[in-house]
């Protein structure tokens, strides 16, 4: 007797909807029971990760600073996702975009106008996306997997701001720290739009979440997408290029990892070695976990929020160790991973005179 896989005919649509909602849940019990084994309040641990963040209302704007650049950079790899291109290296296209605008920044120190946050923009995005042409290059003409390209691409930008904040750009008048200048006030948006509270980033994220959806939802562009990722062969007989969406779908993803990038150069007003936090690797898990839709990954992008800010109320309040929020997200990971399995195939019982019938007749 063995189990083997059996992929089955359509996957359940109510199911898709369901298992990521299942697998946070799955998540908060087996936090607890992985709290209460290591000597914490389990519960409690549980709490503050999950709950305090949404019920204290000093909270929300912590939450909302940590959603904006996690679902701008989600909702672009959403979109990759869906044409089965793999962008794993947005943390270097969000590095290399802060660089670009922190570029533009250096050269304007000594300027003022409305066009400094503009061009810091274009020149984060631009960056971004010419950062992800290169394993759109190495795919399309050499083959090359998009997942190893990217992901080593990381470690480039990575060098890349570190001789950056410790060579040319390094503030003279920082106590020798690696960093560079603060930004100036023309060069920094509002943290908060009219004293509301909500962050110029997460409105920018609400706006680009309403545009993805019409892309995919209502574009030849979006159905050429979705088409190249569920039925390549069919698609190409239908006339869609696959090399052009490989290079379409990688640019918008890094153009905006790029956009997040500037977002929160503008938020910290100054680069150092502490500025690369992680947020393209969350944004897949995002992405995932948002079924690659643009109002999932919304939601998603709040909900992995929730457990960046839950982590450091959870350290504090019941001292757990700092990477709790870590270590739930990687969990999360594994949860949507396994529900996907599941969802898509169903598992058998094979006995050994199935088999040998089944040859047999074969």
């Amino acid at each position: 007797m063995r189990l083997r896989l059996e992929k089955r005919l359509e996957p359940s649509r109510k199911m898709l909807i369901l298992t990521p909602v299942l697998s946070v849940v799955a998540i908060m019990v087996l936090g607890i029971i992985i709290f209460d084994g290591l000597g914490y309040d389990g519960p409690q641990a549980v709490w503050e990760l999950f709950f305090t963040p949404v019920l204290d209302v000093y909270k929300w704007r912590d939450v909302a600073t940590k959603a904006a650049p996690l679902i701008i950079i989600a909702l672009g790899l959403s979109l990759s996702n869906q044409a089965k291109i793999w962008n794993i290296g947005a943390e270097g296209q969000y590095i290399v975009g802060a660089i670009a605008a922190a570029g533009v920044a250096y050269s304007t120190q000594s300027v003022t106008g409305f066009w400094i946050i503009p061009l810091m923009v274009l020149a984060g995005m631009l960056a971004g996306a010419a950062y992800a042409a290169i394993p759109a290059v190495l795919r399309t003409r050499y083959g090359v997997s998009e997942v190893l390209s990217s992901l080593m691409l990381v470690y480039v930008s990575l060098q890349l701001l570190s001789y950056m904040i410790t060579g040319p750009w390094k503030d003279p008048n920082g106590h020798n720290f690696p960093q560079t200048a603060q930004l100036t006030a023309a060069q920094i948006l509002p943290h908060d739009l009219l004293g509301s509270g909500i962050p110029p980033g997460l409105l920018v994220a609400l706006l680009a979440a309403l545009i993805f959806y019409i892309i995919v939802s209502c574009t030849v562009f979006g159905f050429s997408i979705r088409a190249i990722g569920e039925a390549p062969h069919a698609a190409r007989y239908g006339g869609f290029r696959s090399d052009r969406i490989i290079w379409a779908t990688l640019m918008i993803s890094g153009a905006m990892a790029g956009l997040a990038g500037v977002f929160e150069l503008m938020q910290l007003s100054r680069l150092n070695l502490g500025y690369p936090s992680g947020y393209g690797f969350t944004a897949i898990i995002v992405s995932l976990l948002g079924r690659s839709h643009p109002i999932g990954v919304f939601i998603a992008g709040l909900v992995l929020a929730i457990t960046y800010v839950g982590g450091q109320v959870a350290q504090t309040v019941v001292h757990v160790p700092n990477a709790t929020a870590g270590l739930f997200q990687a969990l999360l990971l594994f949860a949507i991973l396994a529900s996907d399995l599941l969802v898509r195939y169903r598992i058998r019982l094979s006995f050994k005179g199935d088999i040998a019938a089944k040859r047999s007749v074969a």
